[in-house]
């Protein structure tokens, strides 16, 4: 595509030094979020998540991080979806975090297990009603042949649960938990010699590096 060499942003704003870090990379992760929230990035919690499909390809989506519980970083699906089986198959996944405003990015690689059913239920009901209601209509990732599916899916929902203010969770729905096993911060620098500091756990220790940009 014509210009796309040109295209060049020289990061400035910042710099990530290995001894000012915390200690644990929670602590460091939670610092750098509520400086993405304070900047007001556009939905700081949006997650890229890259499993591995049945064939060994690699697929990737954008989904929301909804917490941070028990050393793992959680979020909500449809077991059902592609992730979801994925995911069943090889819990082994990757998620990124990119903060443009603040030139910043986190990479972050563990493995994914599922969060309890209480868990799902008490998050899937603080949800609003008609993302209740969305999760219960579709069939993620299943091919359809028209959107008029879901509609008449979701006015058939709508009738099954009109005497409910809360629906129950459906059991194809609900929460994983990502425990890291190594998680890299790095921010941008001029000239690409970006700061990047990794921490990696090993015996149960997270130990400190600095990256080659």
């Amino acid at each position: 595509m014509k210009g796309l060499s040109d295209i060049r942003t020289d990061y400035s704003k910042a710099t990530l030094d290995i001894n000012s870090v915390e200690k644990n990379p929670f602590a460091q992760f939670e610092k750098w979020f509520k400086q993405a929230i304070d900047s007001q990035a556009l939905e700081p919690n949006a997650m890229n998540l890259a499993t591995l499909s049945e064939n060994g390809r690699p697929t990737s989506r954008i989904v929301l991080l909804k917490g941070i519980e028990n050393a793992q970083f959680v979020f909500y699906t449809n077991y059902q979806s592609q992730k979801g089986k994925e995911l069943e198959l090889n819990p082994a996944c990757a998620l990124n975090f990119f903060w443009p405003e603040l030139e910043r990015q986190i990479r972050i690689e563990g493995v994914v297990s599922r969060v309890s059913a209480e868990t799902s239920d008490t998050y899937f009901q603080s949800r609003p009603r008609a993302s209740q209601i969305g999760a219960w209509a579709s069939p993620q990732s299943t091919l359809i042949k028209e959107r008029t599916i879901l509609e008449e899916r979701v006015v058939q929902i709508e009738e099954k649960y009109k005497d409910l203010k809360v629906l129950p969770r459906p059991k194809q729905w609900g929460g994983y938990g990502v425990t890291p096993l190594e998680i890299e911060f790095w921010q941008g620098r001029p000239n690409r010699l970006h700061d990047r500091i990794v921490y990696t756990l090993v015996d149960d220790q997270w130990t400190i590096n600095r990256l080659a940009p």
